[in-house]
């Protein structure tokens, strides 16, 4: 193995004596608990309430764009699906619902494991089955079912970080093959020549969190960038169908009119891309005890990614995906 890939993922996120492993990693980490963790007696009481959860999915095709994500915040647990018409620049559905955790919203605690949500008839369901992951949404706005193949575990980024309230730790998929529909506004979608992307993360978060986040993911190329809560340690671009690690990413936008482009780029150089917005998901919840803020457009990416090591530029263009400016109190 060449001596600049990143390590083989741990086998779990604290090792002995309570350490936690932190790092950025090829591979998928099997068992994901933070029960050996040190905590202070004051975190330990309220661990529950900070535990974040979540599994997300997203479909992108030249025609459209799905999002999807089960999540559980400790004491809450909610979902979402989209699907955005990329052809009219708009939502064509959106679904966005909360509930009580165990009782409506299930996740387990491995990598692109099982998820649920449910909500009196409506259902999204995450299944892991041998190879593959089953997607199944049931919901008035939209209604989806698909297989997406697993990635090689090779191909696959994992992120254990310092975070702002303990510690978090993600598993990022590249692009991957997928086969089913989808139906919303009365057309029906085919999703068999969609590039599939998948993010499971766990982690101790802060009540009040904030990131800025870009992906996107085509073929063998493909990139995960954040700046918030976990810094740069999950910021990864996939050249040839590997993970390779990238330094601080600047995002800079119009807040005040975000489907304005983005011009967003690395300190090291290994990223230079324009983000341009087709339209946009949205929305400005607070519900006493929680709220959120947040825009995430769904566009094209043009520029160039540049090989950490061997310089070697890989150009993007037209590649379909989203961005995101968030802020939760949850």
């Amino acid at each position: 193995m060449e001596p600049s890939l990143l390590p083989a993922a741990p086998p779990r996120l604290v090792h002995e004596r309570g350490i936690p492993a932190f790092g950025m990693y090829r591979g998928i980490v099997p068992e994901l608990s933070w029960q050996a963790l040190p905590l202070p007696l004051g975190r330990r009481l309220t661990r529950r309430l900070h535990h974040k959860r979540w599994q997300y999915a997203a479909f992108a095709h030249a025609d459209f764009f799905i999002g999807v994500a089960v999540v559980d915040v400790g004491w809450a647990g909610s979902a979402f699906a989209y699907l955005f018409d990329r052809r009219r620049g708009r939502l064509l559905a959106a679904f966005d619902a909360t509930g009580l955790p165990l009782l409506s919203t299930r996740l387990e605690d491995r990598a692109f494991g099982d998820a649920t949500f449910r909500r009196g008839s409506e259902c999204i369901a995450f299944r892991h089955a041998d190879s593959r992951l089953e997607l199944t949404i049931n919901t008035r706005e939209l209604k989806l079912a698909a297989h997406i193949a697993l990635p090689a575990a090779d191909s696959v980024l994992a992120a254990i970080a310092p975070a702002n309230w303990q510690a978090h730790a993600t598993h990022k998929s590249g692009a991957l093959s997928c086969s089913g529909f989808a139906e919303a506004g009365g057309e029906r979608f085919v999703l068999d020549a969609c590039h599939a992307s998948l993010d499971a993360s766990n982690g101790l978060l802060a009540r009040d969190t904030d990131w800025r986040w870009a992906s996107a993911h085509a073929g063998p190329l493909g990139f995960n960038l954040q700046a918030g809560y976990m810094g740069d340690a999950e910021n990864a671009i996939w050249l040839d169908g590997v993970p390779w690690r990238v330094g601080a990413v600047q995002f800079e936008f119009d807040a005040a009119n975000p489907l304005a482009p983005w011009h967003i780029h690395s300190d090291d150089g290994a990223v230079e891309l324009l983000f341009t917005p087709e339209g946009a998901r949205s929305g400005d919840k607070n519900l006493l005890l929680a709220a959120s803020r947040y825009i995430q457009p769904v566009g094209r990416f043009d520029g160039r990614l540049i090989h950490p090591h061997s310089g070697v530029a890989y150009p993007v263009q037209a590649l379909a995906g989203v961005t995101e400016d968030h802020h939760s109190r949850w």
